[in-house]
Formats: structure tokens, C-alpha cells, sequence
């Protein structure tokens, strides 16, 4: 087994073009913090992007930033922090899902996974912020596509091509990020006490007003016990944050109050606070620290909770929800995934996506962990995989 550990583009494009020559398929990780997600690669060689870093462009009053893959996340949100800016799609750390270390992410990363946070209901996820990148194909060809601009499109957008990939079409080795400025202010509305239904209804309502509501999230018992060292209680909270100028906020927190003053108990959580709680449920930090199966769920905001009342009528299950209740987090207490009953009652709730993103290696081995597509998806998927890796050299069997 060969691990290639590649600081600069022309070694990326050498070792995958000697991948190519010899059809010995690649594993490319950066820091590796995700690389318990999906199932195992089917590769004896590594490609190691973890040198492959560094800032290259950043212009804070155009909004944009370039860097190499391999940067830390943590660096460049650190730089963006300094400057009063940030990756406003807020991309989730998954390390401590996966028993990793906090921090180890990568912007390629990013990218490759497509990753967001709770302001994805405002922001989008990472695809919607990409302006462009660098890669090299599965041919062993370099190519670039997008730009520095945001206004810059023209044919195909092969930089959104990449999110959620999951680094089986190219390596990407450089990518431009829009950024955006921070809130000068933030706080949250917590309603206590609501079921899961009463929540989604909640939220639903909070999300047609004119607060201008930029995050969602229902934390039932006893995940809301585990979030924010334990000072929301054990009595479920729904959360809806509020960010902007500081007069604007606090406008709309009191329009909050009373749309919902019938809902529950009403808590407002100051700034320091509510940034704590939202990047926790941005980790999903209630269900770190455990080895149990969890699923990602993705589906209608509506469907959500009547999804997992009846998967809590077959099996032991903990579960929050994000996106106003589209984004479902689901531990699986008896230490078995349960596919087919998950995806079963996600199809019969409407459809969605249901990602197995922690298992044991051999359960990860032996099931679809993303959502089987259907035919004709799954027909384009393969056409594009053909186009920029044929001799299947990237990350093959990962996400099929």
C-alpha cells in the first residue's frame, strides 16, 4: 500500500495520472475527519491532501476567498472571523460524530460533502456559495472550472458538480468561496415544552412571519439535555434565532413573543449563548460520544415528525430536528441501523434522503448508505462518473 502526500497541484496530477496508468484505484482524504462516512473505500493507495494548503487569494471587500483543499476549515473561519466575515452556509464539523478530533475538516472537504449548518433554511449549503474550483479528473487531466466572480457562468457548473461527490468524480485541489459578513448581533427564541407536532407547527408559523428568522430547530428529551452543558434543562425547546443589526434583532424577537405567546414558555437566549447552541446542533453534538447508529434524514419539514412517530412505534430511537424540521437526526438505541425500516417509512412520509452516517465498518460495508437513486438518477450519476473517472481510480465503492 502507497500513500501519496502531495503539497502542491503538479504531485496531485502525478500520482493520479500514475493511478490511471496502473488502474490502482485512490482513497483521497485530507485530515480524514469524514472518512467514516459512506462505505468503505475499495483502495490499497492513498492521496493525501493534507499539505496541499494555504490561502492563495482573499479579497474581504469582494467577498471572495481561494484556498488550496487541505486548508483547515479552522484557519480559514479563524481569518474570516478576523475580518468580520464568515462561510455564511456555516458548514458542520462531523469529527465528533465519528469519535474524530474537533477542527479537522477541510475546505475540500466542505465541498466534496456539501456541507451546511442550521442557516442552510436562509444561506443554502456549500454548492450555493462556490464560485469555483481546480481539479484533476479521474482521466488524470487537469482542468478548472467557475471563477473569482460571482456573476461568472458560463456552460456547465462543474464546481456545483462536485458538492456531495464525496471526491469520486475528481480531486479537487483548489477551490473560491464566496463569504459574507457576520450579524452584528444574534439571539434566540426557545419555546419549552412542545411536542414534536405542536413544534413543526411552531416553526412553520415563525417561518412565514416577517422576523426574518434564519434557524429552526425542535430538541426534544433527551436531546436537548446534551446541548450547551446542559443549561436548556430536559424540557424540550424550540429554537428560532434571529440575527442582524441589534435594534433589528430585538424588533423582531418581540414580534416573535407575540406571534407565539400562546405556544409555550418563552426564553430568549442572549448572543453568547445562542451562537454556543447553534453550533452544537450544527455537530449534532447531543448524539457525539457514542458508537450507535445514526441516520441523517432529509425530507419535507411537514412529514418529519410523523416519519419518526412511527419508526418510535417499532424500535428504541432518539431523535432532534433541524431546517425547520426537514433535517431529521435519528440515533438508533439498539445498536442496529434498521435500513429498511428507516427508508420504508421515509418513502411512505412523502420520500426524502436518509444517510446511515455512522455505523461499524462492516454494517457500512454491507448496506447503501446514501439513498439508492432512482433509475433515471442513478443512469445520469453514472454517465457522469464515467465521464470524469471511467477506470473507476477514485474513491471507488464509496458511495455505491
Amino acid at each position: 500500500m502507497t500513500t501519496f502526500t502531495t503539497s502542491t497541484v503538479e504531485e496531485v496530477l502525478s500520482a493520479v495520472k500514475w493511478a490511471v496508468a496502473e488502474e490502482a484505484p485512490l482513497e483521497t482524504v485530507g485530515h480524514g475527519s469524514k472518512r467514516g462516512i459512506g462505505r468503505p473505500a475499495q483502495a490499497e493507495h492513498t492521496l493525501d491532501l493534507s499539505k496541499l494548503t494555504g490561502v492563495t487569494l482573499y479579497e474581504p471587500a469582494e467577498l471572495i476567498l481561494s484556498a488550496r483543499a487541505g486548508t483547515p476549515l479552522a484557519e480559514i473561519e479563524k481569518l474570516l472571523a478576523d475580518n468580520h466575515q464568515q462561510l455564511a452556509f456555516e458548514p458542520m464539523d462531523y469529527a465528533p460524530l465519528l469519535g474524530g478530533q474537533a477542527g479537522r475538516g477541510t475546505i475540500g472537504g466542505v465541498l466534496a460533502a456539501n456541507l451546511s449548518g442550521p442557516r442552510r433554511l436562509k444561506a443554502g449549503a456549500a454548492r450555493d456559495h462556490i464560485l469555483g474550483i481546480h481539479a484533476v479528473s479521474g482521466r488524470g487531466e487537469a482542468f478548472k472550472s467557475g471563477g473569482r466572480v460571482v456573476k461568472n457562468v458560463t456552460g456547465y457548473d462543474l464546481s456545483k458538480a462536485m458538492a456531495n461527490s464525496w471526491g469520486t468524480l475528481a480531486v479537487v485541489t483548489d477551490v473560491t468561496f464566496k463569504v459574507l459578513p457576520v450579524a452584528e448581533t444574534e439571539a434566540t427564541l426557545a419555546v419549552r415544552g412542545l411536542l414534536d407536532d405542536h413544534a413543526v407547527a411552531a416553526m412553520a408559523l415563525a417561518l412565514g412571519s416577517s422576523a426574518e428568522v434564519s434557524s429552526a430547530a425542535h430538541l426534544p428529551y433527551p436531546a436537548v439535555s446534551r446541548i450547551a452543558g446542559g443549561e436548556l434543562g430536559n424540557e424540550a425547546a424550540t429554537l428560532l434565532r434571529v440575527e442582524g443589526f441589534g435594534p433589528s434583532v430585538a424588533y423582531r424577537m418581540e414580534a416573535l413573543k407575540g406571534l407565539l405567546k400562546n405556544a409555550g414558555r418563552l426564553d430568549e437566549l442572549a448572543a453568547d449563548l445562542s451562537r454556543k447552541i447553534w453550533r452544537e446542533v450544527r455537530d449534532c453534538l447531543p448524539f457525539a460520544g457514542s458508537d450507535k447508529p445514526l441516520w441523517r434524514v432529509s425530507m419535507a419539514p411537514s412529514a418529519g415528525h410523523e416519519m419518526v412517530m412511527a419508526l418510535r412505534m417499532q424500535t428504541a430511537v432518539s431523535a432532534f430536528y433541524d431546517w425547520q424540521g426537514g433535517l431529521i437526526w435519528l440515533q438508533m438505541e439498539h445498536g442496529d441501523p434498521e435500513a429498511e425500516l428507516v427508508r420504508a417509512l421515509v418513502k411512505r412520509h412523502g420520500g426524502g434522503h436518509a444517510t446511515l452516517v455512522r455505523a461499524a465498518p462492516a454494517i457500512r460495508a454491507a448496506l447503501a448508505v446514501f439513498q439508492p437513486q432512482e433509475p433515471a438518477l442513478a443512469a445520469l450519476s453514472a454517465r457522469l462518473k464515467e465521464q470524469f473517472d471511467p477506470k473507476n481510480i477514485l474513491n471507488p465503492g464509496r458511495m455505491a
